[in-house]
């Protein structure tokens, strides 16, 4: 399929597959819902790629904007699912998966260099301040492009930000403490 002057969806999309799953086992995390969500996503796009403007920022806001709204929308299809209560199954013959449960609006960081206690802090903030905060340090957008990604405005996006930072203070303040005497322990041996 043509699109963006004489490049093909292909050329100009295909590239960013790996970090587009990143970012869907970081909103899912499940690798297999992942998978789907990334389907999906480049399913869309696909079929929009024709009416897609190449911009300064290239594909990327758009792609992971379409994923953002395929992730909320599978959400929404995923909670008017009917569940059992308590553990247990709708069918009296089918026991309950464990991966198999809705996601709320999340993200995870699964760096093996970060402690459990920052992702923990992470993963506590709101879905909406987790998002922007992922975004921007791990994906290292600008403040323009998550504002372009998540269909807010560039004040929100700061707001959103700020807000998560302080709230990742607080959480983090003993942590910080206890990883500046290792540090200076280490330092003195």
């Amino acid at each position: 399929m043509q699109g963006v002057g004489d490049k093909s969806f292909e050329d100009v999309a295909l590239p960013h597959l790996p970090m587009v799953y990143r970012v869907a086992e970081r909103l899912t995390r499940n690798p297999h819902a992942a998978e789907d969500l990334v389907q999906e996503t480049y399913l869309r796009a696909y079929k929009a790629f024709a009416e897609f403007e190449l911009r300064e920022f290239g594909i990327i806001p758009w792609l992971l904007r379409i994923l953002h709204n395929t992730h909320l929308n599978m959400q929404a299809r995923e909670r008017r699912i009917p569940r059992a209560r308590d553990g247990q199954s709708l069918d009296p013959g089918q026991e309950p998966e464990a991966g198999n449960q809705a996601v709320v609006g999340t993200l995870e960081i699964d760096f093996e260099q970060v402690d459990d206690e920052v992702k923990a802090a992470i993963d506590a903030l709101r879905p909406e301040y987790r998002a922007v905060v992922l975004l921007w340090a791990t994906m290292e957008l600008s403040y323009q492009e998550i504002a372009e990604i998540l269909e807010v405005p560039i004040g929100t996006v700061m707001s959103r930000l700020h807000r998560a930072r302080a709230q990742l203070m607080g959480a983090l303040r003993e942590y910080a403490g206890r990883q500046r005497i290792a540090a200076s322990q280490k330092a003195v041996e």
